[in-house]
């Protein structure tokens, strides 16, 4: 299994809820792509940043889907929420 973490910038004052939505509806997107399995939205439970989980069978099938036009899309339309640019970082599951 192939892993993302991202670490989200801060989002901007008063987009919250227009990133928490857009996050729901992007997972719609990309679960089209072969080899998806899920994308999880996590919130500090202190101060900080959102970050994310994205579970991928294979880096193949993220490779795909983030070189797509639907990534393009989605990528466009949350870039102007955040204050910065979103930090990945990439794992391949070796257990468990």
């Amino acid at each position: 299994m192939f892993l993302v973490i991202i670490s989200f910038p801060r989002i901007k004052d008063g987009k919250d809820a227009e990133f928490r939505k857009w996050f729901d509806e992007s997972n719609q997107a990309y679960s089209v792509f072969q080899g998806f399995i899920s994308r999880k939205l996590l919130k500090p439970l202190q101060s900080g940043n959102y970050a994310a989980i994205v579970e991928f069978e294979d880096q193949a099938g993220f490779k795909a889907m983030h070189g797509s036009s639907i990534r393009d899309k989605e990528a466009e339309q949350v870039r102007p929420m955040f204050d910065g640019k979103t930090t990945p970082k990439f794992y391949e599951v070796i257990s468990g």
